[in-house]
């Protein structure tokens, strides 16, 4: 709700957005601050608690801003903030921030999910991208992210589903088809349409293009 109060105090770790009717360009105030508000301004909302992200959490904000090498906010020759259009950025644990004018939270304050042993993530490649070792990832990629460990999501990444080991007892085996030409966990190349069968006893987690069709027993 805009206010049309002229003086407005803001308290630590809050903002308000200032729209300039001249220019019709708005802009971020940060607090603490007594701020006067001019005859050409608006202020568009009462003061607004920045956005903090506690550690072992994350959020996606939406337009998020441009910014250079060090780190600081661009802006325009008219002095609006530059905005990457239908981007999407994850933020991680780091200082309270406010949204600057544009910038949408898409996705609030989310706890990073827990991979267990035992367990993978499913993933898939969106866009094309580099990882931190510096390999080149093409879009459509698939991959295991396996437990135990936290998952740290990338805008480029989604999951598709949450993979659990299948455990195979004494006389048993687990049956598996290639989804598409792999290597087996064992090292073996399958192609399209193979099944095959497992009979180490013991946990054992499917490669992302191998697909469980069921556990056999022994015939005594």
């Amino acid at each position: 709700m805009a206010t049309e109060e002229f003086i407005i105090r803001i308290p630590p770790y809050h903002y308000i957005h200032v729209l300039d009717q001249n220019s019709n360009v708005s802009r971020v105030e940060v607090g603490p601050k007594t701020y006067i508000r001019q005859d050409n301004e608006r202020v568009l909302f009462a003061p607004m608690r920045m956005v903090t992200v506690p550690p072992r959490h994350y959020c996606t904000v939406a337009n998020p801003v441009s910014r250079d090498a060090q780190g600081l906010v661009l802006f325009d020759v008219t002095g609006q903030v530059r905005l990457r259009h239908a981007d999407l950025e994850i933020r991680l644990a780091q200082d309270p921030f406010p949204l600057y004018p544009g910038e949408v939270l898409e996705k609030d304050i989310t706890p990073l999910q827990v991979v267990l042993p035992n367990t993978a993530l499913h993933l898939k490649a969106l866009l094309d991208f580099e990882d931190k070792d510096g390999d080149k990832v093409v879009a459509g990629d698939e991959w295991l992210f396996e437990g135990p460990g936290t998952y740290i999501p990338r805008k480029e990444v989604e999951v598709v589903e949450i993979i659990q080991a299948t455990i195979i007892r004494q006389n048993q085996a687990l049956r598996l088809r290639a989804r598409k030409e792999c290597w087996d966990r064992d090292g073996k190349e399958r192609v399209t349409g193979e099944e095959w069968l497992v009979t180490t006893v013991g946990a054992y987690l499917p490669a992302v293009f191998e697909e469980v069709l069921d556990l056999v027993d022994a015939v005594i």
